[in-house]
């Protein structure tokens, strides 16, 4: 099976960029891949990113005016160009 034969949501092809922040690798300047209902694919480009499990403060840059919130995130898998992140409720 592959990994796109386990996925439970559409993904929506997306690119836009992304700070990344976690305290063993710091803050990453980078790219979604794709998004959708569940998380996104965070390109790696060339970073070191964070352990399966470790969970990652993820916020959208360039909104214009004001911020977008930061949104927490758990890393659920690794490939050769990122990584892949799920929505994290509140509560964690």
């Amino acid at each position: 099976m592959t990994d796109s034969d386990k996925r439970r949501d559409v993904r929506t092809k997306f690119r836009a960029e992304v700070k990344v922040s976690h305290p063993e690798v710091g803050e990453l300047a980078t790219h979604t891949g794709d998004i959708s209902d569940t998380g996104a694919f965070i390109l790696s480009e060339g970073h070191t990113m964070p352990e399966i499990n470790e969970i990652v403060a993820v916020q959208v840059q360039g909104m214009g005016d004001g911020e977008a919130p930061v949104v927490k995130m758990r890393v659920v898998r690794h490939d050769k160009n990122g990584i892949g992140l799920e929505y994290v409720d509140s509560e964690d």
